[in-house]
């Protein structure tokens, strides 16, 4: 199954390099050429954002858009706000975001393509943006500390990744009590099965790997989210949606004394004293979690 999962990550990887390969050799200097756009459907793309968005940014960055939404538009960012955008790809969102969360505010985007953060890199100095800065990694491993970031967005990414419950734990870990995500994404009815989603697409083209609306509430509840709500928007496929996800990490002081929540913040894992338990900070043990918290569970 790990073999699985590495060759469905390269296949993945594959796929978006060669897109920002493609924008990157269809642009040229000023007056040239415009980029080369990647190709999508209707559902996909720069097409689902404002034009007043589109023509703010440097075209290259327009023209890598991939995503099924936009996740900006339902963030309610705040001036002054961190924020991470999971999958980053050519930086769109991470641009869209910087400007609303203003200079006193920054915006992070995580990729964990070489080509795609080359591509990112060029169009926020493009942009003069000042305020991003774009991080090599999976979206299963994100590399900031733990309670540093206000809001987690991402468009039509998560529902690429082969462990989607590390992304999950990931998210809440990085997030300041108190934080929520605005995430776009791809999400199955309930009645379709693993075999009926394969059908009408495949891991790349963001279809097969989505989870169903029911599946992605129980796995943000499980990795201590609150207040979720999928909102479907427009259809992608027969029986799947591009659809608006949100959810909130509660606040220390809203997270009642018993609940498996406050279990897990104490022990430093999530699905404590289970078999799904894992730690909440990637660089410790499980075992070094429960001794560092000092809490009763140390089975």
């Amino acid at each position: 199954m790990r073999e699985q999962s590495t060759d469905l990550r390269e296949t993945v990887r594959q796929r978006y390099a060669a897109a920002a390969v493609k924008v990157t050799e269809g642009g040229t200097a000023c007056c040239g050429p415009q980029p080369a756009a990647v190709e999508v459907d209707e559902n996909f793309g720069s097409t689902l954002y404002a034009a007043d968005e589109r023509d703010t940014l440097p075209a290259e960055a327009v023209a890598a858009s991939l995503g099924c939404g936009n996740p900006t538009a339902v963030a309610e960012l705040r001036e002054g706000e961190r924020v991470l955008d999971l999958g980053s790809g050519g930086g769109i969102d991470v641009l869209l975001s910087a400007r609303r969360v203003g200079p006193t505010g920054k915006a992070y985007g995580l990729d964990m393509t070489d080509e795609m953060l080359t591509l990112a890199l060029a169009n926020a100095e493009r942009a003069g943006a000042t305020n991003v800065e774009f991080l090599k990694g999976t979206i299963e491993a994100v590399p900031l500390p733990a309670s540093t970031i206000d809001v987690v967005i991402s468009n039509c990414v998560i529902n690429l990744s082969v462990d989607k419950v590390a992304v999950f734990a990931e998210t809440f870990r990085v997030l300041k009590p108190g934080g929520r995500i605005g995430v776009s994404d791809v999400v199955a009815d309930d009645a379709l099965t693993s075999e009926q989603r394969a059908e009408r697409g495949d891991y790349v083209g963001c279809i097969a790997g989505a989870l169903s609306f029911a599946e992605y509430r129980a796995g943000l509840e499980a990795a201590g989210f609150t207040d979720v709500e999928i909102t479907p928007t427009h259809p992608v496929a027969d029986g799947m949606h591009s659809a608006l996800v949100r959810a909130v990490k509660p606040s220390v002081e809203d997270e009642p004394g018993d609940s498996a929540a406050a279990t897990d913040a104490c022990c430093g894992v999530t699905s404590c004293c289970t078999s799904d338990e894992r730690t909440t900070d990637p660089s410790t043990t499980v075992a070094e979690a429960k001794a560092a918290s000092g809490c009763g569970c140390q089975n």
